[in-house]
């Protein structure tokens, strides 16, 4: 009796060809739902979009000794760098950054948008900032070079920092991710649309053939009877004439009785 029990206390097998023939019958559903997401995600990255440009500016770390440059002059140097980074960003360079160029925001604002870079092995440091005006991103990154340059040499008891390169900023804006968030929404509408046709496929409880009954049941199939579709469709088309007529009759019969 146990092997007769239906399928629900069994585990669901998932057939994968079939699966796949199901999701290759419904391509034109999946791409049509890829273009859809795709063009919300493009044209709604579009509209909101705001362009931000990053200029930065490179000064050159000098210690203070006069000596011929040795390893433990260049060590002290890449140390200093660390703490020149500290420095720029603190609050009394960009304090005084933004009491020179008159700027109306706040400490904590400006800091967000200033970032110090030391590449590898070197004692350079650039001071990037980002802006939504080209202009004023280079403008606010030669400014915080100047006063961070002056600040170091007056308070740190060191060589001031050399300026060797004045703020350049690219004309790209450096947030453009209008089609990286179009390949993401075609990417989510793929998966979207395949999650709705394997759901409806594993929902699809539909008994279609021998293996099926035999899978969700748990009987043996002894024996099935063949199926003439033409004389199946012609017994449906025969029905469909069969009510059409009742139908056509019915309504002859009520335009009589208001004749009447």
């Amino acid at each position: 009796m146990e092997n007769n029990e239906p399928i629900r206390d069994q585990e669901i097998e998932i057939d994968l060809v079939a699966l796949f023939h199901e999701l290759v019958k419904h391509w034109k559903a999946l791409v049509a739902s890829m273009v859809l997401l795709a063009a919300v995600f493009g044209l709604y990255s579009k509209i909101t979009f705001v362009p931000e440009y990053e200029a930065s500016a490179e000064m050159y770390v000098l210690t203070k000794s006069t000596s011929i440059t040795s390893l433990a002059d260049i060590q002290v140097g890449s140390s200093l760098t660390n703490d020149y980074e500290y420095v720029i960003t603190g609050r009394t360079v960009l304090s005084q950054v933004i009491n020179n160029l008159d700027m109306d925001e706040t400490y904590e604002q400006l800091s967000k948008r200033v970032s110090i870079e030391n590449p590898t092995d070197t004692r350079v440091l650039k001071i990037v900032v980002t802006d939504t005006d080209l202009e004023a991103s280079k403008t606010v990154a030669d400014e915080i070079a100047k006063v961070s340059s002056q600040y170091i040499a007056d308070n740190m008891d060191q060589s001031q920092p050399k300026i060797i390169q004045t703020a350049y900023a690219s004309k790209t804006p450096v947030n453009n991710n209008i089609l990286k968030n179009t390949v993401i929404g075609a990417v989510l509408g793929l998966f979207l649309a395949a999650g709705i046709v394997v759901l409806g496929y594993m929902l699809d409880d539909t008994i279609s053939n021998a293996d099926d009954m035999e899978t969700r049941t748990g009987l043996k199939v002894l024996a099935s009877l063949p199926v003439d579709e033409t004389e199946y469709d012609g017994a449906k088309t025969k029905r469909r004439k069969k009510k059409k007529t009742q139908s056509s009759k019915s309504d002859d019969s009520k335009s009589k009785k208001r004749a009447v």
